[in-house]
């Protein structure tokens, strides 16, 4: 079969130069990569015209600013492969990471899949700790693919995720316009297709998150939003482990006014920080990991609790509710 990678890219050449770096050691497999400037200031394509010598065919196209999905949809018509493959360009690839795309798919007859993100040994402390809080199962209980979770099914993220091209075009790509969880309401859509989706836990990538811990808190906020709003689209969706870090939210407020907050707080640290080390962190990272998975805990549920709050009482639509979003 033939694979086609789409890569959305806004400012972020170094970002590529890594990623374009990885897919030289992806070898007998027949793939093509799309490379879609989404209106940069700062584009890659000296970096992409370095290494076309080293890689198979790339494409690179430049179009006003559409926002990830847009950019997305617009590779995916410039794709010939039989399966599409999105990545974010904040990720790079193990070796054999093509390989065990191909061996899922026909292992499992997919239609869709995607795979978890980890993190490499040249990650930052900050970027490792992130990468646990995004990933534990006592912060997103495992729904992003690292481990089995029984919490919900599988839902591919657009940072590595796969699809049929005739399947993606049939479904119309990626909603325009949603400014986050258009990943969550594809995958739904996908599902509800009645498509054969899963999960390909070898096909990983390194997710190098390039941000701090305030834009951390953003991002996840915004994903607490896209929430609601993705439940209003699909209703049912909304599983318990999206409540959680909502009724966390809550309970650490109440614990902090009733003067139990230090004590019940320290405990789930000190929970938090066992468990980092024994999933391989080193002392210091690990305490990174509880700081990042509080963070990661109290951006979603916050959020969530703001988005549920305008959509029930306050009536809010979509728009209005990202309106003042963190990004602008």
């Amino acid at each position: 079969m033939k694979l086609s990678i789409i890569v959305p890219v806004y400012n972020r050449p170094d970002e590529v130069r890594e990623l374009l770096e990885s897919l030289r050691a992806q070898r007998e497999v027949d793939y093509e990569l799309i490379i879609v400037e989404d209106g940069s200031e700062r584009t890659c394509k000296q970096e992409v015209e370095l290494m076309r010598p080293n890689l198979k065919h790339i494409i690179y196209m430049a179009i006003p600013n559409a926002g990830p999905s847009g950019a997305r949809n617009f590779g995916s018509r410039a794709a010939t492969g039989d399966y599409l493959i999105f990545l974010d360009s904040d990720v790079t690839l193990p070796e054999g990471y093509l390989k065990e795309v191909e061996h899922g798919i026909c292992l499992d007859g997919l239609d869709a899949f995607g795979g978890p993100d980890a993190a490499s040994k040249d990650f930052t402390p900050m970027q490792q700790a992130i990468n646990y809080a995004m990933t534990s199962p006592l912060t997103t209980g495992g729904i992003r693919g690292g481990r089995a979770s029984g919490m919900e099914q599988f839902k591919p993220r657009s940072f590595n995720l796969g699809c049929r091209r005739s399947l993606f075009q049939r479904l119309g790509g990626f909603d325009e316009g949603m400014r986050f969880g258009e990943d969550i309401d594809f995958s739904l859509r996908l599902i509800a297709s009645g498509a054969r989706v899963g999960l390909i836990p070898k096909a990983f990538v390194y997710h190098k998150r390039r941000v701090d811990l305030g834009k951390f808190f953003k991002q996840v906020h915004n994903s607490g939003i896209a929430r609601i709003h993705i439940e209003t689209r699909h209703p049912g969706s909304t599983r318990l482990v999206h409540w959680l870090p909502a009724l966390f939210t809550l309970l650490s407020a109440l614990c902090i006014l009733s003067g139990l907050g230090s004590t019940l707080l320290l405990l789930l640290g000190i929970i938090l920080f066992f468990h980092a080390l024994g999933s391989g962190l080193e002392p210091r990272v690990a305490g990174l990991a509880v700081v990042a998975s509080f963070v990661q805990l109290w951006g979603y549920g916050t959020g969530f609790i703001r988005a549920w709050w305008g959509k029930h009482v306050m009536k809010e639509g979509e728009f209005t509710a990202f309106k003042d979003n963190f990004y602008q």
